[in-house]
């Protein structure tokens, strides 16, 4: 098949993808020739233990003490042409597994794996469907500088918030189209664009299905972007508060849970009313979503989000249709109920936020918890009940028995440690405000 496949495009070149931690696009560029010969790689496993700013934590030395490496196997069903590669180049996402044939657990791909295996055993496949946001920016090879909004093409700067504006999506056509046009060369199946309320950022909504399907999806469109961007002399990023004066980025994932003999949408009950499964699924979510926001809010600027009034939510609460609260539940026919998590920030990685949102609704399940009476009106008005950054979300991370379980032991250890030794590192530097207000007044 993959013989195939490569004679009738002319692949010369073949990236071997990996996502790590952070959810960045690891692993090694290999020629056809050689990567047929066996079609699997061989890479260091401290991959998984590298910080967003390339630094090894003790971590490393614990996990894999003498620096082994692990085999990267590809998985056939993700393999794309690389639309803007200059000469014809393959793509695929490799899952890693130690020499014996055991997967590595603290591989992403892997936890999401571990999380899916749960609903399989009981009969369920979980659906999901993100909504991706990111900015536009004027391009920023100083990172000492603020961020600014493109150049559109009235020559203008955008200067103001339009959501849902269809003059200011078209302010950026060419690029988006580019962005859709490489989506669709790989396959990956983007349903609705939109102008969301920030200047030159922009929303899509991939089409609902797969969980495993649609985290590679994501993972793929954040490079897609980036690189469609480069292309327009512009950058694409997926932060979560890029600008101070501008709604932060989120990842809103949809859920759903069907029965896999039956195809019924096991969240609808009787006369449209949502079935007590769906209630219990979201008690879990109200109930773990503190402990598991290191994986919906993976990085330092992810909490600066989390504040009032900005689009975001700041506490645990549901509702049925509202938008102020973290958990939705919007209006539906019985085969489309569902639940949408609108806690996940823009900078996730994929595979890792999903696991964890499935995992604590399926606690909720497993523990028949009740969740909270729906709120009416606005929830940003409640008290803000989420962690408000990365070190005091770690703690509680920490000491959750139940997400231990089902995300794997070994990798909450591993992702508390490269999360601390990031924050540890951003913690040592000294910022504008500190100097503008701090200097010459205290």
């Amino acid at each position: 098949m993959i013989e195939e496949w490569f004679k009738k495009h002319d692949i010369q070149e073949v990236e071997a993808l990996i996502p790590d931690i952070a959810g960045m696009a690891r692993g090694k560029f290999l020629a056809t020739k050689r990567y047929l010969e066996d079609q699997s790689i061989r890479i260091g496993m401290a991959l998984f233990t590298q910080a967003i700013n390339g630094q090894y934590g003790e971590i490393a030395d614990r996990i894999n003490p003498a620096d082994a490496d692990m085999q990267a196997i590809p998985d056939l069903n993700t393999m794309r042409l690389i639309p803007w590669a200059r000469y014809p180049t393959a793509q695929l996402i490799h899952d890693c597994y130690h020499f014996d044939g055991a997967p590595v657990k603290i591989a992403p791909r892997q936890v999401l794996k571990r999380v899916v295996e749960l609903y399989d055993r009981r009969g369920w496949q979980p659906v999901i469907g993100p909504e991706i946001e990111f900015y536009l920016l004027k391009p920023n090879p100083d990172p000492n500088l603020p961020l600014e909004p493109p150049v559109g093409r009235s020559g203008r700067q955008g200067s103001t918030r339009s959501a849902f504006s269809i003059e200011d999506f078209n302010e950026y056509e060419e690029v988006i189209e580019q962005v859709y046009e490489f989506a669709e060369e790989q396959g990956i199946d983007p349903d609705i664009y939109t102008h969301e309320d920030g200047i030159a950022q922009i929303e899509i909504n991939l089409v609902h299905g797969d969980a495993l399907e649609l985290a590679d999806q994501v993972f793929l469109f954040k490079r897609t972007a980036r690189e469609a961007a480069f292309k327009h002399d512009l950058y694409a990023t997926f932060m979560a508060k890029p600008h101070q004066d501008q709604p932060g980025s989120s990842m809103h994932l949809h859920h759903s849970v069907i029965d896999k003999k039956t195809g019924r949408n096991l969240f609808a009950g009787a006369d449209s009313k949502p079935d007590k499964m769906l209630m219990h699924y979201i008690a879990g979510l109200q109930k773990y979503m503190p402990a598991a926001m290191p994986l919906f809010a993976p990085n330092v600027n992810s909490y600066r989000r989390i504040v009032r009034y900005q689009s975001s939510p700041v506490n645990t609460h549901w509702g049925f249709d509202n938008r102020t609260a973290s958990l939705r539940v919007p209006v539906a026919s019985p085969e489309n109920t569902r639940v949408e998590n609108r806690t996940p920030s823009a900078d996730v990685n994929p595979y890792l936020a999903i696991a964890a949102s499935l995992a604590a609704g399926y606690l909720g399940i497993e523990e028949e918890l009740e969740p909270t009476k729906p709120i009416k009106g606005d929830a940003q008005e409640r008290a803000i009940t989420l962690p408000r950054d990365l070190y005091s979300a770690l703690k509680l991370m920490r000491r959750s028995r139940p997400l231990a379980r089902l995300l794997g032991e070994e990798f909450i250890q591993v992702y508390g440690s490269v999360k601390e030794l990031e924050y540890e590192a951003f913690f040592q530097v000294i910022s504008s405000w500190e100097r503008r207000h701090l200097l010459l007044n205290v």
